[in-house]
């Protein structure tokens, strides 16, 4: 049998495909694997090229085949759908993975390793009580409007109709609809609580982190967002340029051009919608400022008296994203531009 050089596995719960060719692109292997045979399989094998989709549990199998000695690439799996010839089936999946790995055009993602994961995880399950206290603050306003009990809008504000919840002499509520009302107060508390720990933690971590303290030095971007950053962003030198960053983001303009002619659209909204939210709710907070304050640089000026105000945040979110980029790959701080 022919040495193999290059490997796509197509990833799943239990069974996996393996797809390999070797120099001369000729199939060697092409046969099925279960969980417990991967890691022996490919201890058996010299060092090769394994490609996979960046999909769930891709970066742990990453690490674990890099430990073997194997190179691992990642790809966007949108982009190796282009390679599938005819029918979806793990085989014709695997096959076009080991294709797409060898591709010189081809985009890569860098492999985290646990502690990012570890953080980034944190990030989610602090996404999720987030909205999740939304959803029980909406449920208490509601609820508590039906009987002409209305606060104003914010979190904080919540505190206001707990008191009321709270109050047993309030003759406003009828009993009935107190009970109910305590249900959704508790689980607001406990909400709260949650995501008041898990920021702890993303502070904690964010001090350890001489990387995201440097990203922190960027207006428009606190310890939460540079985290995120710090985190997702493991290889910033795979994005040749901060427009490419912007553009994994999703934070350019859709394209549709022919002739010569250039036609741009709405912003792409493609890659990570955690970090695009991020970026412009920070870009939003750095334009109220310098609104309420008149302290806009004059680029940042000049955008807000010619687009309105949310165009103008994302073209500042996109600008952030460039300089987050030149950070990462400079290893310095954030300096202002002079006049």
């Amino acid at each position: 049998m022919s040495e193999v050089i290059t490997i796509g596995l197509d990833l799943a719960k239990n069974v996996f495909q393996v797809h390999g060719v070797d120099a001369e692109g000729v199939v060697v292997i092409q046969r099925q694997l279960r969980r417990s045979q991967v890691l022996p399989f490919f201890k058996k094998l010299g060092p090769c090229l394994v490609g996979m989709e960046a999909c769930a549990t891709a970066h742990h199998w990453a690490r674990q085949l890099m430990g073997l000695g194997h190179e691992v690439k990642l790809m966007p799996p949108n982009y190796v759908k282009a390679y599938v010839k005819r029918g979806k089936n793990d085989a014709a999946d695997a096959a076009a993975i080991c294709e797409a790995v060898t591709r010189p055009t081809m985009r890569f993602a860098s492999v985290k390793d646990t502690e990012q994961q570890g953080i980034l995880m944190v990030h989610r399950t602090r996404e999720l009580l987030v909205r999740q206290r939304t959803m029980a603050v909406n449920a208490l306003r509601a609820h508590m409007a039906e009987f002409g009990i209305v606060a104003p809008v914010g979190v904080p504000q919540v505190k206001k109709l707990l008191a009321i919840i709270n109050d047993p002499d309030d003759a406003r509520l009828p009993p009935v609809a107190r009970s109910c009302l305590e249900a959704l107060a508790r689980q607001f508390l406990s909400l709260d609580a949650e995501i008041n720990a898990a920021e702890k933690h993303i502070h904690a971590w964010h001090r350890s982190n001489e990387t995201s303290r440097r990203l922190e030095t960027i207006p428009g971007i606190g310890r939460i967002t540079a985290s995120a950053l710090s985190a997702s962003v493991s290889d910033p030198s795979v994005f040749r340029s901060g427009r490419e960053l912007a553009a994994w983001i999703g934070l350019v303009p859709k394209q549709n051009s022919t002739g010569g002619k250039q036609r741009l659209g709405r912003i792409s909204k493609q890659g990570d919608p955690y970090l695009r939210w991020l970026l412009v709710a920070g870009a939003l907070s750095v334009i109220r400022q310098a609104e309420r304050r008149g302290t806009a640089s004059p680029w940042l000026a000049g955008i807000i008296a010619r687009k309105p105000t949310k165009v103008a945040a994302v073209a500042l979110a996109n600008k952030n994203a460039r300089i987050v980029w030149s950070i990462l790959m400079g290893g310095e701080g954030y300096r202002p531009a002079t006049a």
